[in-house]
């Protein structure tokens, strides 16, 4: 078998709020890239990438000039392709940005090939640990919102099925202690004692404000928080994983597999967290998460459920998944939610297919 063709599109998806209809800005749109990399043998694999914001014409672009790299290649020769992409870009050792990005388009594609030419659903080429993982709301409980929307979005949620969720602090304003303690004590409130709860900081706390309001909330029961400070400052985030109760998860932010090398020995966080697109696809995503393990640590992903319920229902230490639903409606068919888990379907590869008058809807 070899690959024969590719084709990217560039789309402006809505970041909604379908869960509970509570978005904190509505039409806010988010650019990604699609790919389509077709083979002799009839076998069509999909890819998707983001993190390009204004340089997303790039990005693809990028995509572009890597994919026509692979025709002529076997696709399921898969660190034999990635090999001659870095080389290549002259960055044989990896790097992070838009190369990193695109090239998460191309891995994730060659993988749903490779299963599809198997029969076989991804989670179980990958591994096949469970098939079924746990799931949690996000996007509906963001900072944005005041603490009565909040409240009503997260009791929702619970109406819903949803047994673990993400709300966040770091509040807008540069509020007091007091304030942000206000918002996770009310999602607490609103939910009960019964519901995972975790908690998104997005890198915009200082160490010691971390340690101090993190103290401030460990009667809450917090699940994890989240990103508490710069991403590569990997002893502050030790301190603060060191100081807490509550666990600490990061690494979404991270390009490559290097960094989380870095920041798993150095203690920086309870909970590895892999986002596929910045980490470059699934190959690093899985390596990612088998350093993870030999650590004793759990792994979590980031965004684009649809595709990372393979992976960390692949793995033994995949923890749970981010139902972050806004790619969702690219797709015909996604995988099933139950009792606030994902059931995976025995449909080969990603077992997705593109809604094209979705694709068509939200073309740049």
């Amino acid at each position: 078998m070899k690959i024969t063709g590719y084709e990217s599109t560039i789309l402006n998806i809505t970041e909604d709020d379908p869960l509970a209809n509570m978005p904190e800005e509505a039409g806010r749109k988010r650019p990604i890239v699609i790919l389509r990399l077709r083979t002799d043998a009839g076998i069509e694999g999909i890819g998707v990438t983001l993190w390009g914001g204004d340089l997303t014409a790039s990005l693809r672009s990028a995509i572009d000039t890597l994919a026509a790299l692979t025709v002529g290649e076997d696709p399921q020769r898969i660190e034999k392709i990635i090999a001659k992409l870095r080389g290549a870009a002259g960055s044989p050792g990896g790097a992070g940005g838009i190369f990193t990005s695109a090239i998460a388009a191309i891995d994730i594609a060659l993988w749903d090939i490779k299963a599809r030419a198997a029969e076989q659903p991804l989670w179980k080429v990958l591994g096949g640990h469970r098939d079924r993982v746990a799931t949690y709301a996000s996007g509906s409980l963001r900072r944005g919102l005041t603490h009565d929307q909040a409240q009503r979005a997260a009791r929702t949620l619970v109406e819903k099925g949803f047994v673990e969720m993400k709300t966040q602090m770091a509040l807008p304003g540069d509020p007091s202690p007091t304030e942000e303690i206000r918002r996770v004590r009310a999602v607490r409130e609103a939910i009960g004692p019964d519901i995972k709860l975790m908690c998104d900081i997005n890198q915009r706390w200082r160490p010691e404000q971390a340690i101090d309001i993190g103290s401030r909330v460990e009667d809450v029961g917090l699940f994890w928080l989240e990103d508490v400070t710069t991403a590569d400052d990997y002893s502050g985030l030790a301190r603060v994983t060191a100081a807490l109760k509550t666990p600490i998860a990061g690494g979404e932010y991270l390009w490559g597999i290097t960094p989380f090398r870095h920041m798993i020995e150095n203690h920086s966080v309870d909970i590895v967290m892999i986002d596929i697109a910045r980490v470059g696809g699934i190959t690093p995503w899985m390596k990612v998460a088998a350093m993870a393990e030999a650590f004793n640590l759990p792994v979590v992903s980031h965004i684009m459920p649809e595709i990372q319920a393979h992976t960390v229902a692949a793995c033994p230490n995949g923890l749970t998944v981010e139902y972050m639903p806004w790619s969702l409606c690219l797709f015909e068919e996604t995988p099933r939610l139950e009792k606030g888990a994902l059931v995976l379907s025995d449909k080969p590869g990603l077992g997705l297919k593109f809604d094209e008058k979705a694709i068509k809807a939200f073309r740049a």
